[in-house]
């Protein structure tokens, strides 16, 4: 599966479906002893699994956009960003990023290796806690 898209100096991450399938496959396991967190866990896996396919994130020479199919619905300029860190290296599933007025969290439903590229190369100057 090819991990990028690149356009005129802008990438577009693939989508990563690990930690969705991992979570659904859980969720069914604890189906069998709680069913109904089991179901719960279950589902979250499904909407994580359908976010990777709808959700988009580009790294742009100045933003991080993210797009719902070919609407842009969120913009994260850089000149904002004061850190950003992708938690647990054993196997990667958070991307944590603040800004000056807020922070974010984002399940790691992407490339992660572009994604750790990418953000070394738009926010190099940020501090990372790996």
């Amino acid at each position: 599966m090819k991990s990028t898209i690149s356009t005129s100096n802008s990438i577009t991450l693939a989508p990563n479906y690990n930690i969705p399938i991992v979570i659904i496959i859980g969720g069914i396991a604890l189906s069998l002893w709680l069913w109904i967190i089991g179901l719960v866990v279950t589902v979250f896996g499904v909407f994580l699994l359908i976010q990777a396919n709808l959700i988009k994130l580009t790294f742009t020479p100045v933003s991080l956009d993210v797009y719902r199919g070919e609407k842009k619905i969120k913009t994260f300029p850089y000149s904002e960003w004061e850190n950003w860190v992708i938690f647990w290296q054993p196997v990667p599933i958070l991307l944590y990023f603040k800004e000056v007025k807020s922070i974010h969290f984002l399940p790691i439903i992407f490339d992660v290796n572009t994604l750790r590229e990418c953000l070394e190369k738009y926010c190099p100057q940020n501090n990372k806690l790996d």
